[in-house]
């Protein structure tokens, strides 16, 4: 049986999943994902005394799309205002990938609301990218300007699919315009200096085969934060979590736990 429900967040739709009893746990999935990801390891939490709190973020599993493109920050607020609707002062915190990158500014600008925090294959470091990307960009945004300057807007357009099917990732290629947009708005913000302020104590899971937020980058988001430690789950890939949700879950407890 399904236990979401639906509420209103801002206007907005927003698909939730509430489960145990106990100290408030906020779960937030990554990009491209939804709160069925994060069940898997909300049950052992609840299993082990807290109550989990899993909303669909806007645009994403069955939540409403923004009517315009979010950035981190209004996500970031957008929890605020969901942890406002149910009432609670402060909460744990657990976030994969996307919700990583949440959880660094609300444990740097928001560490009132929130006790203590884990984050697994988290986001939220800016990777540049190669000298030949930046060129290959270049080159192909002079060409579709150039292409539209001269009115032929239909060359424009075929040449933005084609790039964009060629060189886009698949979260890109899948998205909306709006989400779209929000995709570049959030990978293209650097939060680095938001890790250094991170007020709450901090566990980080990695896997130690992730390809998508590679291993360097909880060390370097451990060395960052001050006061958090990292934790590898040997073999386990950017879902972490979840190849190891009940070692995961007692890592938690542990964590929100300890006085």
């Amino acid at each position: 049986m399904d236990q979401s429900s639906t509420i209103q967040i801002n206007g907005l739709a927003i698909r939730q999943r509430v489960i145990g009893a106990g100290p408030p746990v906020l779960m937030l999935h990554g990009w491209g994902a939804n709160i069925d990801l994060l069940q898997p390891l909300a049950l052992p939490l609840s299993r082990l005394g807290f109550r989990c709190f899993m909303p669909d973020l806007p645009g994403f599993g069955q939540s409403a799309e923004p009517a315009a493109p979010f950035t981190i920050f209004d996500y970031a607020s957008f929890c605020i205002d969901y942890l406002d609707h149910h009432a609670l002062p402060s909460a744990h915190y657990f976030g994969h990938s996307l919700g990583g990158r949440v959880g660094l500014i609300l444990g740097a600008d928001h560490a009132d609301r929130i006790d203590k925090m884990t984050l697994s294959n988290s986001a939220g470091l800016h990777l540049p990218p190669s000298s030949f990307g930046r060129l290959r960009l270049k080159l192909y945004q002079n060409l579709r300007d150039a292409l539209t300057a001269i009115g032929a807007p239909t060359l424009a357009q075929r040449l933005r699919r084609a790039y964009n099917q060629r060189y886009a990732s698949v979260d890109f290629r899948n998205a909306t315009p709006i989400m779209r947009q929000t995709l570049i708005n959030v990978v293209n913000q650097d939060l680095l200096a938001y890790a250094g302020r991170v007020a709450v104590p901090t566990i980080l899971i990695w896997g130690d085969n992730d390809q998508d937020t590679p291993l360097w980058m909880g060390r370097k988001l451990e060395r960052a934060i001050p006061d958090a430690a990292l934790i590898l789950h040997n073999s386990a890939g950017h879902y972490a979590y979840l190849d190891f949700p009940d070692k995961t879950a007692s890592i938690m407890r542990a964590l929100f736990c300890d006085r």
